[in-house]
């Protein structure tokens, strides 16, 4: 994941998204949902630190699975460090969900 602050390169970051069977939606969202605290009701209540939403279920979140960072495992939604969650949902809060646009491409 790359981030941008205010036009200027900010951080690089290992993430996972979609494993086989299943995806991580293309292209660009303003997020529509910040929640420091959620677990999912479609997975065993698993916990998702630091979700951004930003498409019908589908969230930026930190993750416990750090060493699969790097690799296609999630369901979907797009998992970080739960530091590099945090630092992220802190940048949206910030700056504004209004004013934040996730791209995500292949």
């Amino acid at each position: 994941m790359n981030v941008t602050v205010d036009g200027a390169d900010f951080a690089t970051w290992p993430v996972s998204t979609a494993r086989k069977g299943y995806r991580t939606p293309l292209g660009a969202y303003k997020p529509y949902l910040l929640e420091r605290v959620h677990y999912s009701k479609l997975y065993e209540y698993t916990p998702m630190p630091y979700s951004i939403f930003f498409l019908r279920g589908y969230a930026v979140h930190g993750t416990t699975e750090i060493r699969n960072l790097g690799r296609a495992v999630s369901h979907g939604c797009v998992r970080l460090s739960h530091e590099n969650a945090r630092l992220l949902f802190e940048i949206v809060l910030i700056h504004g969900p209004q004013n934040t646009t996730i791209e995500i491409a292949e």
